[in-house]
This record gives structure tokens, sequence and C-alpha cells, in this order.
């Protein structure tokens, strides 16, 4: 069932809070570009939204965070390709032992 205006602006504001709350990431350029191929070869996609959520594919799509409400896109782990940071000093330190 397509969604109502109510339940896309809340879909909408879900996924935007998980997306700010993991500091915007976005999948790498060929995950988009995967993402993309399968919302274009989607019979729920309505023009330039997914008829299931009512998000615009082609930004919901570069978000780490967001997944496909069919389970159409492959599982992205957040962080995935996270930086190394030092703490204290030390590169990659376990903050539960220090090492």
């Amino acid at each position: 069932m397509k969604p109502t205006l109510k339940q896309m602006i809340q879909n909408f504001k879900d996924e935007v809070i998980e997306y700010a709350k993991h500091g915007a990431p976005h999948v790498t350029e060929s995950q988009y570009k995967k993402r993309l191929e399968t919302c274009h070869s989607c019979e729920h996609l309505e023009d330039i939204r997914c008829g299931l959520c009512g998000c615009v594919v082609k930004e919901k799509s570069k978000w780490e965070t967001a997944d496909c409400p069919d389970g159409r896109w492959d599982k992205v782990i957040v962080g995935g390709r996270g930086k190394k940071i030092k703490l204290h000093g030390r590169e990659n330190s376990n903050p539960d032992t220090g090492e």
C-alpha cells in the first residue's frame, strides 16, 4: 500500500535522525550505483520515490544508515570504513583495557 504523506514525513524524519546520529555517513560510489540500479529495476519505484516508504531514492540510497524497506539492498555496516584515530596518544587503543 502506498504511504500517506504523514507516513512519508515520519519515515523521512526517522531516516534523517539515524543518519545524523551516525555523523551523516555515505556509502561508497559503487554501493551507491548498485543501490540505484536496484531501485530503478524495482516495481515499487514511482518516478523518483520509493512506493513503499516514500523516500527520494537518489538521496536515501547515499546514506550508509538507510535500508531498503523491501530488503533489496546489501547490508552495510555503519562506520565499517571508519578512520583510525589516536586515543590518548595510542592508535586504536581499546577503551575497556587501555591496550
